[in-house]
Formats: structure tokens, C-alpha cells, sequence
């Protein structure tokens, strides 16, 4: 299992990032690639390769992943027009950072799935 990702260098501000939001638990940064006006990934500070590699343990985690994301939002101006919360896990899935992250999309009109 990996241990080290650029979202951990992030974390620990050895790489530079836009970071917008940052407790004991997670770290929310802009998207150096954006999909829209707002992109902004949230990430544990443990590594989690993948969604498949969640345990009952990590409940409390995600649950903050969650909270922080709503809050950006509401931080951002977006919130009330609507936005868009995505994990993807995998290859097939579109992951490409071994490192499970929350993606926050918003400030334009992203359609139905």
C-alpha cells in the first residue's frame, strides 16, 4: 500500500497548493485542473488509497469531509444555487491519486448525471 501521495505533501505544506480550509482531520484545496468555476478537493490528513479501503472507523472522517465541504460552499457564494459532490474510486472510476478526495464543484450549471 502506498504511503506517500502529493495530496500528503500538500497536507503537510511541502508542496505549495491553494489551500482554502485546513483542521486535524482534513484538508480542502483548489484543483490545479478545474472542472468549474469552483473546484475544490477535500482530503483526510491519513491516506486512504481508495474508497474500498474505508472502514467503519473512518465514519466520523467522512462525516467531516462532508461538513467541510457544505461549509466551503456556503463559504464560496454557491451554495444556495447548488453544487456537486463527488468520490470517484479507481481506475474505471476516474481516481487518478491513490489518496480517496471529495470533489466540490459549483458556481455554474453542472446538468443531471
Amino acid at each position: 500500500m502506498s504511503t506517500e501521495t502529493i495530496f500528503s505533501k500538500i497536507i503537510r505544506h511541502e508542496m505549495t497548493a491553494d489551500i482554502v480550509y485546513q483542521d486535524i482531520l482534513v484538508t480542502a484545496f483548489r484543483d490545479i485542473s478545474p472542472c468549474a468555476p469552483t473546484h475544490i478537493l477535500i482530503v483526510p490528513n491519513i491516506l486512504i488509497p481508495t474508497l474500498n479501503n474505508v472502514y467503519p472507523s473512518h465514519e466520523a472522517l467522512l462525516g467531516r469531509m462532508i461538513t467541510t465541504a457544505v461549509k466551503i460552499a456556503k463559504d464560496e457564494g454557491i451554495a444556495e444555487d447548488g453544487y456537486r459532490l463527488v468520490f470517484n474510486c479507481n481506475k474505471n472510476g476516474g481516481q487518478e491519486i491513490s489518496h480517496i478526495h471529495l470533489h466540490l464543484l459549483g458556481g455554474m450549471p453542472l446538468g443531471p448525471i
